[in-house]
């Protein structure tokens, strides 16, 4: 079944999660348009995750209703997940199989034909710059190539929408900028619509057409990185609009779990 025509590839109206009664996305309102890239950004505890997994139909919303690649997020997820590319941000990979058979095992779960799977798998080996080290267990790449690989294994059928978790955690600035020109060469080549969430307000300049920012569970503002900036004085940082609107919630650093998450992707990513 082919996805009906979507101006928004997400589109959401007062999406909601709560467990038990801590309410974690408070009514959020987002559109996000085609071939942008969406950057969501805000402290520890803001609701980032839960609310890229509810859009990526890993959690089903309490309040609300949403609209992801054409398809209605509540009553229609089968086709959604056919349309989207999920990279979390914990490892993914599997260390024991090598680069090759990685794709492979996702382009069988992604049920690309038989006779694409050859030719897509070599297209996103070249062009994560993995053709030549396809046969190497995944366990001995580094940080940045674990990540491209992910990424490959998540854009093998060549999603309208990929949404990536903190893509770039514990990576090097070398390593980075290898991402985030892969993530251009995406959307550039396929016209993927790309959902990102980031700590790294570098990442954010170098990156993304427009950003949400994220704080306790509701989504406070959207722009352009210039008019985030603008709104807060002429000489303003991204740090500084983050620090305008998540104030001191940012010097709390998140919990325990918090800071246990992040450092074993840290660690997982070498």
């Amino acid at each position: 079944m082919l996805a009906p025509a979507a101006i928004f590839p997400i589109e959401t109206h007062g999406l909601s999660k709560a467990f038990d009664r801590n309410v974690v996305v408070d009514h959020v309102d987002l559109q996000v348009r085609q071939r942008e890239v969406f950057g969501l950004i805000g402290p520890n505890g803001a609701g980032k995750s839960t609310l890229i997994k509810m859009l990526a139909t890993l959690l089903p919303p309490t309040g609300g209703d949403a609209t992801i690649a054409g398809y209605d997020l509540r009553r229609q997820a089968r086709h959604i997940r056919a349309r989207i590319g999920y990279v979390p941000q914990l490892l993914s990979a599997d260390g024991a199989l090598t680069g090759y058979e990685n794709l492979l095992l996702s382009a069988r779960l992604y049920l690309i034909p038989r006779a694409e799977r050859e030719q897509r798998i070599a297209e996103a080996l070249e062009m994560t710059e993995l053709a030549g080290v396809a046969d190497r267990l995944a366990q001995h790449y580094s940080g940045g190539m674990l990540r491209r690989l992910e990424i490959a294994q998540s854009t093998l059928h060549r999603p309208a929408l990929l949404i990536m978790d903190e893509p770039t955690v514990g990576l090097d600035p070398v390593a980075r900028t290898a991402i985030w020109n892969h993530v251009r060469n995406l959307r550039d080549r396929f016209g993927t619509t790309i959902l990102v969430t980031t700590h790294v307000m570098e990442e954010v300049e170098a990156l993304c057409d427009r950003v949400g920012i994220m704080h306790r569970g509701r989504l406070e503002k959207v722009g352009t990185p210039a008019e985030l900036k603008a709104g807060v004085g002429p000489s303003a940082t991204l740090d500084d609009v983050f620090m305008a609107i998540a104030g001191g919630d940012v010097e709390a650093g998140g919990d325990y779990r918090d800071v246990r998450q992040t450092r074993r992707s840290a660690s997982d990513h070498g």
